[in-house]
């Protein structure tokens, strides 16, 4: 019986040439709806479609790409919440940008990458995101660029992690440099560690999201995850590692070439950063753009360079980056040629 409530519930009915109809299982109506049918709304807005619901259908109206975006999303959704590893991985809406991000990438991806943790499954949900993760398990050395919310650093970690407990690597290195983002912190009390964790807590909440937590202390405190400011790699040769910069926009491009010279035997180095989010004293160049041209003819090396339709935070960080963009350019068109 089961069975064949999930075969009808994945099979669309085509009404007519205009409308799709969809079944929904009667236990997943409301999370698949949102709250007021928040997430038909949201189809709506994002779409040129039409959709109507009646009891345990869903009527979608429209051109027959666009329905069949939406008619897609709901049924992604529905097979996610009947996966216990899937379950609450991505919301509606998420699953819908990613429908709808493919589609204009014109590409069929028919198996996506998947990194899987003691915790959770991590899927790409963007085409790039997709690439980012093949390169983070077939390259030796990875970069990726882009701006914030694109996932960056949480799939270099998800990577990092699942190849751990694969056996592929004995230990991963997770740096950032220690640049403060526009403050002045002064002096901070305590030990070293006390004094540069709030600089790494981004990797202490992937790590935290992606295993138990008591594993993950385990793996802390043994050193086979181990969390530390990019000049504590000076000198080092890092072996059998899975080896993470993050936010190497605010690294010199010295820095970054002693950071890949640390590169061992059996070892992958991934470097991270956003270009448009600089927080380096304007007299010190970043070096990442520069990096990424002196080594980008290398076959070792993997480059990709996500946009903002790669943002799968939430929404308002697309609309705040484009608030940003349009400011930055008016900004720029009010400047004389002769000021500049």
């Amino acid at each position: 019986m089961n069975h064949f409530l999930e075969k009808k519930s994945e099979k669309a009915l085509i009404g007519d040439n205009s409308s799709t109809v969809v079944n929904l299982e009667n236990s997943l109506i409301v999370e698949i709806l949102g709250v007021n049918n928040e997430n038909l709304d949201f189809c709506e807005k994002k779409l040129k479609v039409k959709v109507l619901q009646k009891g345990n259908i869903v009527i979608i109206t429209g051109n027959k790409k666009e329905r069949y975006i939406v008619r897609n999303s709901i049924i992604q959704l529905s097979r996610e919440l009947k996966d216990p590893i899937k379950k609450n991985q991505n919301t509606f809406k998420e699953i819908l940008n990613m429908q709808i991000n493919n589609d204009l990438d014109n590409k069929n991806i028919k198996s996506f990458t998947i990194a899987k943790t003691t915790k959770s499954s991590v899927t790409a949900k963007t085409i790039k995101q997709n690439e980012y993760l093949e390169a983070l398990y077939n390259k030796q050395i990875v970069f990726g660029i882009g701006p914030a919310g694109t996932g960056k650093t949480y799939l270099a970690v998800a990577a990092a992690v699942a190849q751990l407990l694969e056996g592929k690597y004995d230990r991963i290195i997770l740096s950032r440099p220690a640049v403060e983002a526009g403050e002045k912190l002064g002096f901070l009390p305590g030990d070293i560690k006390e004094k540069v964790d709030p600089y790494l807590r981004p990797f202490y909440d992937a790590i935290y999201e992606l295993l138990p937590m008591d594993e993950a202390m385990r793996k802390i405190q043994s050193s086979m995850i181990e969390i530390a400011p990019l000049a504590f790699m000076r000198g080092r040769t890092l072996s059998n590692a899975f080896v993470i910069l993050d936010e190497a926009q605010n690294a010199t491009s010295t820095q970054i070439k002693m950071f890949l010279t640390r590169c061992g035997k059996n070892s992958r180095m991934v470097v991270n950063g956003d270009p448009s989010q600089i927080d380096l004293p304007k007299h010190i160049g970043s070096g990442l753009i520069d990096s990424i041209h002196a080594l980008e003819q290398l076959p070792e090396v993997e480059i990709t360079k996500f946009s903002k339709k790669d943002i799968v935070r939430d929404e308002i960080v697309s609309k705040i980056i484009d608030a940003y963009d349009k400011h930055n350019n008016f900004k720029s068109e009010l400047i004389s040629p002769y000021d500049r």
